[in-house]
């Protein structure tokens, strides 16, 4: 019985170090560059781990993960389409769909990750014809990361954004801030109280000067 209790008070300990330690790593995406972050991941591969492990826990607690409405939404999409899926994770959008998908992040969870800073990936431009961000508009320059996914979009080529509601400090302001990046609104799923899904099209190229109205608020977990 006594070492049952050991055990059970070790992993309690574990549990709240791994926490404690997510919560650093999150502040850290949030508060510096995407360059920063992937300095950060190449210097300590296991606090990606440690950082995808908590935010699976997070997201787990929703009713729903929104990496499955953009799955349901692009299957609904012709399959010769190529996507591309900046911040990836474990890459459950490219094992849940027939397309070709480009799978981006700064670790490789998967062998189908490519690694590389979300401001400047391995593509060619206007080469896809769907962009993902599925809760991943991380960093402190996400004017350049958003730019760089109209780079390698196709005119007339969609984007995809889903993000935790309350980083939006006023959509129609963000709205706005994505028009001067050249992406037009097409539809907004503002139904759950815990993330919302933005679609918007590809009008043309960015206007190049800073869209002020883009600022999302840093998502900060609790302990638990």
């Amino acid at each position: 019985a006594r070492s049952g209790r050991s055990a059970a008070l070790r992993a309690r300990m574990e549990e709240r170090l791994l926490g404690a330690r997510f919560r650093y790593i999150n502040q850290q995406l949030y508060t510096s560059s995407s360059r920063e972050a992937a300095r950060l991941f190449q210097s300590d591969p296991e606090a990606f781990e440690i950082y995808h492990r908590g935010f699976a826990q997070q997201v787990g607690r929703w009713p729903e993960n929104p990496v499955h409405r953009i799955i349901r939404y692009l299957r609904r999409r012709p399959a010769s389409l190529v996507v591309a899926d900046f911040g990836c994770g474990d890459c459950k959008i490219a094992s849940s769909i027939k397309n070709k998908v480009h799978c981006f992040d700064l670790v490789p969870l998967s062998p189908l990750v490519t690694v590389c800073d979300m401001a400047k990936v391995p593509l060619a431009a206007e080469s896809v014809d769907v962009a993902v961000f599925c809760l991943a508009l991380m960093g402190t320059n996400l004017q350049e990361i958003l730019e760089e996914a109209n780079r390698v979009l196709k005119p007339g080529g969609t984007l995809m954004v889903a993000e935790v509601a309350s980083r939006f400090e006023d959509i129609r302001t963000f709205v706005n801030a994505m028009a001067q990046l050249g992406f037009k609104s097409v539809s907004k799923d503002l139904s759950s109280a815990f993330f919302y899904l933005l679609e918007f099209t590809k009008t043309g190229s960015p206007r190049g000067r800073p869209a002020p109205g883009l600022r999302l608020r840093p998502c900060l977990y609790k302990r638990r």
